[in-house]
C-alpha cells in the first residue's frame, strides 16, 4: 500500500470553452468535477497502475462531502465503478474538519489549448484536528511501503508540518516523497525526504540557481536523498545516489496540464515500490506525464498514450561536470 498526504484537499471543477475571451461572457462547454489535491491525484493514478492507495488528509464543509462521495463512486484507478476491471483500490482515510474544502477552477480554452486556474484559499485546521491528524497517520504511515506528502499548507498549519511528517514517516521506516513549494519545501528537505520533486521555479527558490544540474545538486545537499526536477515539456532531470540522468518525452503534447506533475510522482513512487532501475522509474514519470496532458481531467492519464510513449522516452546520463562542461552523454531506452 502507498500512503498519499494531501493537507489541502481540492474539488478540482475543469470548464472547456471553444475559446476564453478575457472581459467577456465565455459559455462552457463542458464541466467535470473530480476530487482533487496533488496527493489524490496520485492516488488515483497509482491506482491505475496496480498499486493499492490511501489518501489522507483533511476535508469539510458541504464541498467535502461532495468530493468524498465523488471519491466513493470512482472505480478502482479513478473510473466509474462500472467500468473497473483490474486497476488497483483508492481507499479513503481523510480526516473531517469543521472548515469547508477549497475549490479549484480549472478554465480550458479548446482553440489554443491553454488552460487557465484558479485556486481557492483552503480552510482553517485548528490544533486539535492538527493533532488529530497526526495520530491517524502515524498508523497508516506504519503499515505503507512508501508516503507522498503534496500539495500546499492550508491556513492554521505550522510552515515545518512536512518536515514533521518526513521525520514520522522515517521513523517507521518507510521512504518518504516530498512534493511541494517554498518554506515548507526549504523546511521539509532538512529533515532528509528519500525524494524530492520540485519544478524548475520550486527548485531555483530553493537553490538560487537556474542551471538545472547544479540546483538539482544543491538540492541533494540540502537534504534531498534523490532530486528529480521537472522541467516542463523538456521532461525531468534526476539527481540520485546512483547517478545522473535526464529523462525526455519523444514529441511535445498540447492539452490540459493540470495534474502532469502528479502523475510523475505516481511514475516515481510506483517505480520506488518495483525497484525499478533510475531510467526505468524517469521513463514511466515522463511518459505518464505527457500522457496526463492529454486526457480529460487531473487525475487521469490517456493509457494509449502512455503505452505508446513510455518505449521512446529518451533517458539520458549526465556527467559529475555541470550541464555547460558535460561530456557525450550515455542513452537508456
Amino acid at each position: 500500500m502507498i500512503l498519499t498526504v494531501t493537507l489541502n484537499t481540492a474539488l478540482d471543477i475543469t470548464y472547456r470553452t471553444a475559446a476564453l475571451t478575457p472581459h467577456a461572457t465565455n459559455r462552457v462547454a463542458e464541466v467535470s468535477e473530480r476530487p482533487g489535491g496533488k496527493g489524490i491525484n496520485v492516488a488515483r493514478v497509482l491506482a491505475a497502475l496496480g498499486h493499492e492507495s490511501v489518501v489522507t488528509g483533511f476535508v469539510g464543509g458541504r464541498t467535502g462531502d461532495a468530493l468524498r462521495e465523488l471519491l466513493a463512486a470512482e472505480g478502482p484507478g479513478g473510473q466509474p465503478a462500472h467500468a473497473a476491471v483490474s486497476d488497483a483500490p483508492v481507499t479513503d482515510a481523510l480526516v473531517p474538519i469543521a472548515g469547508t474544502t477549497r475549490r479549484t477552477i480549472a478554465v480550458v480554452d479548446e482553440t489554443t489549448g491553454d488552460t487557465t486556474q484558479l485556486n481557492e484559499p483552503g480552510p482553517t485546521v485548528t490544533p486539535a484536528e492538527w493533532a488529530a491528524f497526526l495520530t491517524s497517520y502515524e498508523g497508516l504511515a506504519a503499515r505503507a511501503d512508501a508516503v507522498a506528502l503534496c500539495g500546499s499548507l492550508p491556513p492554521g498549519i505550522h510552515v515545518g508540518a512536512y518536515a514533521e511528517l518526513v521525520r514520522l514517516a522515517r521513523a517507521a521506516g518507510r521512504p518518504v516523497l516530498l512534493d511541494t513549494s517554498g518554506e515548507p519545501l526549504r523546511r521539509g528537505i532538512a529533515a532528509r525526504p528519500d525524494l524530492v520533486k520540485p519544478n524548475a521555479d520550486e527548485l531555483a527558490q530553493l537553490t538560487g540557481s537556474r542551471e538545472p544540474l547544479r540546483a538539482t545538486r544543491d538540492a541533494r545537499r540540502r537534504g534531498g536523498r534523490s532530486v528529480v526536477a521537472s522541467l516542463g515539456a523538456a521532461g525531468l532531470l534526476a539527481a540520485t545516489p546512483d547517478g545522473s540522468w535526464r529523462a525526455a518525452p519523444p514529441t511535445a503534447v498540447r492539452g490540459n496540464p493540470t495534474g502532469a506533475g502528479d502523475s510523475a510522482v505516481a511514475g516515481l513512487l510506483s517505480g520506488l515500490v518495483e525497484r525499478l532501475p533510475w531510467p526505468e522509474r524517469l521513463a514511466r514519470a515522463v511518459a505518464l506525464s505527457a500522457a496526463t496532458v492529454l486526457a480529460p481531467a487531473a487525475g487521469e492519464f490517456d493509457r494509449e498514450a502512455y503505452a505508446d510513449l513510455l518505449p521512446r522516452v529518451a533517458v539520458t546520463e549526465q556527467s559529475s561536470q555541470p550541464e555547460q562542461e558535460s561530456h557525450a552523454p550515455r542513452q537508456h531506452r
